[in-house]
């Protein structure tokens, strides 16, 4: 350890110095051990990527290797098992690494193998959780919310443990990650938590008690012979009863697999349905060029351009036409942001019935039926299906 800049002592340059709190505990720790990582990573040839900044690639003519990074934990992968070993034994000399094989356990993410490809699920992570509610054994619900629901600011009175509430709303934002068909439940219990109701505490603990019931469920990923990004991209318009905005979902799947997914409340109220559909575009839009360009940074040669498909047929017009605009002026930059993706032909935005819109379920409550069609149709799967 070196003396800090502007404190030196020239006559004690060879002291060590007592820490009077852990270098753990220090809010510049975590940016000390990053820089310190990411230099010897690049000294070993890797690069990071723009896209993602814990992310590091590194090529060569007939070699790819991808490393992630989430503090110290890693996942290194690539097409040359002796090569990875080697930057294993690398890395192992300078911060002492255990390897724990292949990648089975990731950040409360279990890997399970199939014979078609693998299943992410945090079964351990909702169990957990279950318990820590006292539900782990709560009777399932085939839906996390039911299909009249509609919550609001004042309707209910207020719970005496508002802590709770925001803990589990807390832990159900990363469940998130393997079960997509939540995702429109927990946003709107999130969108409560600087003044939760008990009308809202009912919502989180039937969000709960599906999870219950559906522990053993993942998202299911298969091999896929197409390399394309296609988007499903849904709203429903004025669907906030306090300040009647709107709520936007989207869905993206690369080839056949879902690899990114969203439900939020428009920041601003909308003034028809198509201008809702179309802020929507705009948001799947952004989401699918960032995607494209994390996949050329990994050397991922795209089949085409990217597909994007939207239920209302004069959102899909307004994203082709120049001249349809007059009832779109006050959303101006969505409509050239997303115009100008299609007119340079890296966009493609079609029309889709409602029936088949993936991102249904990520803008509004389901039936039963129609909740474990769009959850099938996400790949969300029970594990022992496909074992």
């Amino acid at each position: 350890m070196t003396q800090p800049p502007g404190y030196e002592q020239g006559d004690k340059s060879r002291f060590v110095c007592k820490l009077n709190k852990a270098i753990y505990g220090l809010k510049q720790a975590p940016r000390a051990w990053f820089e310190t990582l990411k230099a010897h990573l690049l000294s070993l040839g890797f690069v990071m990527t723009r896209s993602d900044s814990s992310l590091f690639v590194r090529h060569s003519v007939d070699e790819v290797m991808y490393l992630l990074v989430y503090v110290d934990d890693i996942i290194l992968t690539g097409n040359n098992l002796s090569s990875i070993q080697v930057v294993i034994d690398e890395m192992n000399r300078v911060f002492s690494l255990k390897d724990l094989g292949v990648l089975s356990y990731f950040l409360g993410i279990e890997i399970t193998y199939v014979a078609n490809g693998f299943v992410l699920s945090q079964q351990k992570y909702i169990r957990d959780l279950l318990h820590r509610c006292g539900m782990e054994s709560a009777n399932g619900l085939p839906t996390p919310m039911i299909s009249n629901c509609h919550l609001s600011l004042n309707d209910g009175s207020p719970i005496p443990n508002v802590t709770e509430y925001r803990s589990i709303v807390g832990a159900l934002q990363y469940v998130v990650i393997t079960r997509p068909e939540i995702a429109f439940s927990v946003n709107r219990v999130c969108q409560f938590m600087h003044s939760p109701l008990d009308t809202h505490f009912q919502a989180v603990k039937r969000i709960l008690r599906y999870l219950s019931g559906t522990v053993d469920f993942g998202l299911h990923f298969v091999a896929s012979s197409r390399l394309t990004l296609t988007a499903f991209v849904d709203a429903n318009w004025g669907s906030d009863l306090d300040d009647r905005r709107s709520t936007s979902g989207f869905c993206v799947f690369f080839g056949d697999n879902p690899v990114s997914w969203g439900s939020k409340k428009q920041a601003v109220v909308s003034r028809s349905t198509a201008e809702a559909e179309y802020r929507s575009v705009a948001c799947a839009t952004t989401e699918l060029l960032w995607l494209e360009s994390l996949l050329r940074e990994l050397r991922v040669s795209l089949d085409g351009r990217s597909t994007l498909w939207c239920d209302n047929s004069s959102a899909v017009a307004v994203s082709a036409n120049p001249v349809f605009h007059s009832k779109f002026k006050h959303v101006e930059l969505d409509l050239f942001f997303v115009r100008e993706q299609v007119a340079a032909g890296r966009l493609l935005v079609n029309e889709i019935p409602s029936s088949e819109q993936l991102a249904d379920v990520l803008t509004k409550p389901l039936s039963a039926s129609s909740f474990s069609r769009f959850r099938e149709r996400l790949s969300v799967v029970q594990l022992s299906s496909v074992l």
